[in-house]
């Protein structure tokens, strides 16, 4: 097992799928009144949180405590941050009290790689800028394979703002991996010139949504993240929802047994309506549950399985 989860590059085939197992492993014990295991009792796990976060912040709490470690959650406001320290400054604060993972999330793109370098314990990248999101990743792939059976040949649509899109990235270098074939779908202006050669070859870039429904397992909805951009990408929410949302005219277009996946949170009305995200279609919802099964497993691998 890798000592650090920076990237989705990080793994390869094999690892990728030891953490898929051991995910499964973790989501029957959360399926008991007692969802507590002793594999990382003693050990401790920091949150180190620079950006806002619901869904991955208490994920990976809840994930660190079901195997019974000590954890921490940092948040950069009302900390020292706000008073300029640097990351390297609160990574060796981290160090001196003895933290054996750091789960970090910050708007640098690559500062997990940076914290990495300076920390003896593990570093889990849970999302940093527009670069990378593994876990995501993993837990998307836990979700199709859970739903589908297989992962190798799915064809898999990934639509909308992949030029800020973290989840993308990581979603794109892991499936591919895994034998999945990846198809980036969105405006022009949302879509980097040659990222589908960059993460991964064999990867199909389209700018018509309707043109690949009817052969796509699994349509995931990006997040258009206003936050991060600067200029107009597209000329109205509406104009971008009429383009490139996901409505329930457009989900009939799928075949029978396709699903629908959004790694959240939804603008609703956008670039998902609510028909399609409460569907029975969605997995919305049960990539939430299995988020925790999976950071369940990465911490448990990172820091208790080598030592069987």
């Amino acid at each position: 097992m890798i000592r650090h989860l920076l990237s989705g590059a990080d793994l390869d085939a094999d690892t990728a799928i030891q953490i898929l197992d051991t995910a499964a492993e973790m989501a029957a014990v959360s399926g008991r009144e007692v969802k507590k295991l002793p594999a990382l009792r003693g050990r401790t796990v920091v949150n180190l949180f620079y950006e806002d976060s619901t869904r991955t912040r208490i994920s990976f709490e809840a994930a660190a405590k079901r195997l019974s470690a000590d954890v921490i959650n940092f948040s950069a406001k009302g900390s020292s941050v706000a008073k300029g320290e640097s990351l390297k400054d609160t990574a060796l604060t981290l160090q001196a009290m003895g933290a054996d993972a750091v789960v970090v999330r910050h708007p640098a793109s690559g500062a997990p790689h940076r914290l990495a370098d300076w920390v003896d314990g593990s570093v889990v990248n849970a999302g940093d800028g527009t670069h990378e999101h593994p876990t995501q990743a993993l837990l998307d792939a836990y979700t199709m394979r859970s739903r589908m059976g297989r992962l190798a040949g799915l064809s898999v649509a990934v639509v909308g703002d992949v030029l800020h899109s973290r989840v993308a990235r990581s979603n794109v270098l892991l499936l591919s991996t895994l034998g999945a074939k990846v198809t980036l779908v969105g405006p022009p202006t949302l879509i980097p010139v040659d990222i589908a050669a960059a993460l991964a070859p064999g990867t199909a870039v389209c700018y018509d949504l309707d043109a690949v429904l009817p052969s796509t397992d699994v349509v995931m909805m990006l997040r258009v993240q206003r936050e991060r951009m600067g200029d107009s990408y597209f000329p109205s929410a509406r104009e971008y929802a009429r383009r490139y949302g996901l409505d329930g005219a457009r989900m009939r277009r799928l075949p029978e047994h396709a699903i629908v996946m959004h790694p959240g949170p939804m603008n609703r009305g956008m670039e998902i309506t609510p028909e399609v995200a409460d569907s029975p279609r969605s997995t919305i919802v049960e990539q939430v549950t299995n988020g925790v099964s999976v950071r369940m497993a990465v911490l448990y691998l990172l820091l208790g399985g080598n030592n069987r």
